[in-house]
């Protein structure tokens, strides 16, 4: 049989939190792995293969994830495509192919421009970008389990050691089976919603000129962006610096434990003649103009120890 759509959903496993850190950083957790790997191909039955527990994903649909005829489908299927892409390098690199030379960034991933997106499809015609919001809007006959979250929670990120789970930080199958076997079922409806999903909105056809957009957009990320870390470095160690020597000053001028309080400074203003109802932004720009000489200065402090966070160079 030619393959020439799967749709797939993937349950997996990182001490990387994905909320904080995104799909490139989440993968590249030493101990990311895939749990279960589900899919239906051409649109017949949904197989979910156990990887968790020793069971292989067919050599036919392995091939197939690198192959530009082959349509992928998945629900935030950008996840699906790096999460594989990390697992094929990693386990099965003779089945790995990506769109790229060596130098480019974008050899680590698969091919975008043969993986489509329920997601999209649902943000082009104005639904939820969640599987549970797209599937209850749509008022499909199988919706998603509600159970995912507690398992999801229990299975795919580290838990805390204790007594009673004998000081472990994992849980594997064999810790509740009858929680895995649930979420081997909860795998499987994620692909059934994921189709039912594909059906309901290919009447309502997305142009290719956005799917065009979307594999652009992928490339983008997969390439990522430049950064001058030590120019970040550099812009955090002054931050602190700035911020110690205006803290500093401000306890001298107003001798008061915390000011950064906006409660304790507010009170002392008060104290001092001058009553405010905020120390916002415009507001203490304002009060700076007219302020006496010992109140503007502990103004002035007050807008750089307040002025915008560093937390994007935190970041990067």
């Amino acid at each position: 049989m030619k393959i020439e759509t799967i749709d797939i959903d993937i349950e997996t496993y990182s001490s990387n939190d994905l909320l904080k850190c995104g799909v490139y950083k989440y993968v590249q957790a030493p101990d990311f792995d895939i749990l279960l790997f589900g899919y239906s191909v051409n649109g017949g039955p949904i197989i979910v293969i156990d990887l968790a527990q020793g069971q292989e994903i067919p050599a036919e649909i392995l091939s197939a994830l690198s192959d530009p005829s082959v349509k992928k489908y998945a629900h935030n299927a950008s996840f699906e495509r790096i999460c594989l892409s990390e697992y094929l390098r990693r386990k099965k690199p003779e089945y790995f192919h990506s769109y790229s030379i060596d130098e480019d960034t974008v050899s680590d991933y698969l091919d975008p421009s043969s993986w489509y997106c329920s997601m999209i499809m649902a943000a082009y015609n104005g639904l939820p970008l969640s599987l549970a919001g797209v599937g209850a809007i749509l008022g499909l006959d199988e919706q998603k389990m509600t159970e995912g979250k507690d398992l999801i929670r229990y299975f795919c990120v580290p838990c805390k050691p204790t007594k009673t789970n004998g000081g472990r930080t994992r849980n594997l199958p064999h810790h509740n089976m009858d929680k895995w076997t649930t979420f081997v079922s909860y795998n499987e409806r994620d692909v059934a919603v994921e189709k039912s999903i594909m059906e309901r909105l290919k009447k309502y056809a997305v142009p290719q000129s956005v799917w065009d957009e979307y594999h652009l957009s992928e490339e983008i990320n997969d390439r990522g962006i430049l950064i001058d870390l030590q120019f970040a470095k550099n812009a955090i160690e002054m931050d602190e610096q700035s911020k110690e020597e205006s803290d500093s000053a401000l306890k001298q001028l107003t001798n008061l434990p915390n000011p950064n309080s906006v409660s304790q400074l507010k009170d002392w203003l008060a104290d001092n003649g001058m009553v405010v109802d905020s120390l916002g932004k415009k507001q203490v720009t304002e009060l700076i103009k007219t302020a006496p000489d010992k109140l503007r200065e502990v103004l002035e402090l007050r807008q750089v120890s307040a002025k915008s966070s560093v937390k994007k160079y935190e970041a990067m």
